[in-house]
């Protein structure tokens, strides 16, 4: 099965490891170095113009910023 996630993405559900609220998980220290590290990496894709509302993690350590909040992608 697939799952958009914003901007014309889609990625195979098998390859989803997290889906993140990005205003409720970055209060924690580790989530926001674990993100600023996979910026520094260049694995961080920004999907749109748009404020994102949620990150998603893949098994490929790609971590995409989506304008979708996590109760519409899991939808």
């Amino acid at each position: 099965m697939y799952i958009h996630i914003g901007n014309n993405k889609v990625v195979r559900k098998e390859d989803i490891l997290g889906i993140f609220d990005l205003d409720s998980s970055t209060v924690s220290i580790n989530t926001r170095k674990y993100l600023t590290k996979a910026q520094e990496e260049k694995r961080v894709i920004t999907l749109g113009y748009e404020l994102p509302k949620s990150f998603i993690i893949l098994t490929n350590q790609e971590v995409y910023l989506s304008p979708f909040n996590t109760s519409s992608i899991i939808k």
